[in-house]
């Protein structure tokens, strides 16, 4: 044990330490023991027989215990030998198999580097179709094999298959929608890696684009991860592609003013200010679009262009900061009124006076004559 470290190295996968070097030892040591114990059982059977078969009386003992060991012995002889044409054909449909794969990946490798165009095929598509193409390959393999497996027609191993068959179609219902979700993304193409996309009201950058998973680093360094199913049936706004085009993504925010201020004037002070934001493309230049007309005010927005859509959340600070400066400059302020205060007068009305009791007329007495 003390100097197993020279010979032995912890078992790793990429930074993921499975095993130390003194457990690997643990093993090593462990196994050999079992080992000893299974040799020395072993040959104390063996030796057992023997000393028997010395003895006339107990050689038809002797004899039982080697039939013991001789006739397993012998029919895994007769049945490795009866096996040996399907290993040959097993071993012929593994070898064609491996290469078949890669040949795929050797071409999958030539389209992804555009070295092989093949029309309406992208190049982002080699991959992704390689792994589908792998996967069915391994199955098509294996049920090729299947039938010369040992104790393939056995009710036992039937049994098994079934049962793992049905595990996984109820217990992966929704990883496999997923994983079909996925496929479906994979040849829509609506982004790829570090594109900056929007998803359900969520705007980020694509970090990671798994055949079950989306996930998204949002501007705050939040990670937020979707399912594929979800993807698929959300609306995606992929920034980055606009900002890939000739004259770039088109940037917006709406202002209210009042009808006191010439309009041109408004146009005059947006425009410069994002003129004179930082990542603001000169051409095309930024224009204003006149979107309401209020009972007071009326409503405009600044459009500009932009590549830089890593920076869109400093871009829009700054041009809220330089519109903010030029109104200022202009002695306007930026509050626009949502009322008006209207006086009137009221006349109070005359009281009303209490109408007065009016006399009854005395009733005349007739005289009787």
């Amino acid at each position: 044990k003390e100097h197993g470290g020279n010979y032995f190295k912890p078992l790793k996968i990429k930074t993921f330490r499975i095993l130390s070097t003194s457990q690997i030892i643990d093993i090593i040591f462990f196994c050999v023991k079992i080992l000893k114990y299974i040799v020395t059982i072993f040959l104390l059977y063996i030796t057992l027989p023997i000393v028997l078969h010395l003895f006339p009386l107990t050689r038809d003992l002797a004899s039982t215990l080697f039939d013991y060991i001789l006739d397993p012995l012998k029919s895994i002889g007769i049945a490795v030998v009866t096996y040996i044409p399907n290993l040959f054909t097993i071993a012929i449909i593994i070898f064609i198999t491996r290469y078949v794969m890669r040949s795929l990946k050797f071409f999958a490798t030539q389209i992804a580097r555009q070295k092989v165009v093949i029309p309406g095929f992208y190049s982002d598509w080699a991959h992704p179709t390689f792994n589908i193409l792998r996967v069915f390959l391994y199955a098509f393999t294996v049920a090729l094999i299947y039938p010369y497996l040992p104790l393939s027609d056995s009710n036992i191993f039937k049994g098994v298959s079934v049962f793992v068959g049905v595990i996984i179609s109820l217990g992966s219902s929704s990883a496999i929608g997923n994983l079909v979700a996925g496929i479906v993304i994979t040849y829509m193409r609506p982004f790829k890696i570090g594109d900056r996309i929007k998803i359900n009201d969520i705007t980020g950058f694509v970090v990671e684009k798994s055949p079950i998973v989306i996930r998204l680093r949002t501007d705050k360094n939040e990670y937020v991860t979707f399912p594929n199913m979800m993807v698929l049936n959300s609306n995606i706004f992929n920034y980055q592609t606009s900002s890939e085009e000739e004259e770039g993504l088109i940037i917006n925010t709406e202002i209210t003013m009042g009808y006191a201020i010439p309009w041109p004037l408004v146009h005059k002070i947006l425009i410069n200010a994002a003129a004179k934001t930082k990542y603001v493309e000169a051409e095309p230049k930024p224009f204003v679009l006149q979107t309401a007309l209020d009972d007071f005010y009326g409503h405009y927005q600044i459009n500009a262009y932009v590549k830089e859509v890593s920076k869109i959340p400093a871009i829009y600070s700054q041009l809220y900061e330089n519109i903010q400066e030029g109104f200022k400059a202009e002695g306007i302020d930026m509050t626009a009124p949502s009322y008006y205060d209207i006086k009137y007068t009221q006349k109070t009305p005359k009281p009303v006076e209490p109408l007065k009791e009016q006399k009854k007329p005395a009733k005349r007495k007739n005289k009787i004559e």
